[in-house]
């Protein structure tokens, strides 16, 4: 953790509370000028991305209300343009708009990107600019994927405030079916190998007649 998380979640109502938990002192270092700013992509950070096939990202409505949703798409969608700056192409999905017009009045936006299976997890604080496909067809072919067949509607250009890899203690191992099909393939040989041993078992076992 790094300094530009405690300036950003540390508010003074964050503060008082971990005051009242106990938790206060071992925080206080990164308010230190000398503590990591912790704004930049490193290399461990764009490896992590790049294997990403979705994220969680929450925005906030001109009335306060904060909105949660899942963005997925193909493996490594979200882009990494620079150490300071994410982008991913906003494909046409059930038409509430409720995160494109949230950012519209509040540029702000967080995103939790999750590795079950290693229990790993990235959070980033940033701002949002949004920009309209037929206003820069050239930036939305670079964030398209081969052979992904959603239509994308805008490009979503993050510019990072924070980033923060958090604690893994209760983070439940879960796998898709990408992850685990090496392993079913495995299992699948080595049942079909049973089944033959199996049924050249029975032919040698078989009476004659």
């Amino acid at each position: 953790m790094a300094r530009a998380l405690s300036t950003i979640a540390f508010t003074p109502a964050v503060r008082a509370r971990q005051t009242e938990e106990g938790s206060r002192e071992a925080y206080a270092p990164l308010d230190l000028p000398e503590a990591d700013s912790g704004d930049r992509l490193g290399p461990a950070e764009v490896a992590f991305i790049s294997e990403r096939d979705g994220f969680y990202q929450a925005t906030v409505s001109e009335t306060g209300w904060p909105y949660v949703q899942f963005r997925g798409g193909p493996r490594g969608f979200l882009k990494v343009l620079d150490e300071k700056t994410l982008a991913y192409a906003d494909f046409r999905g059930n038409r509430q708009y409720i995160s494109s017009g949230n950012l519209t009045e509040n540029d702000r936006v967080s995103l939790i990107l999750m590795d079950y299976p290693n229990r790993r997890r990235l959070k980033v604080w940033s701002r949002a600019r949004q920009i309209d496909a037929k206003d820069d067809p050239n930036l939305i072919a670079s964030l398209r994927e081969d052979g992904y067949r959603g239509l994308p509607e805008r490009a979503v250009i993050l510019t990072i405030e924070a980033l923060d890899w958090n604690c893994p203690q209760h983070i439940p191992k879960r796998y898709t079916l990408e992850e685990l099909a090496p392993d079913i393939l495995a299992l699948q040989n080595r049942i079909a190998e049973l089944e033959a041993e199996n049924a050249e078992l029975k032919d040698f076992l078989k009476p004659t007649p």
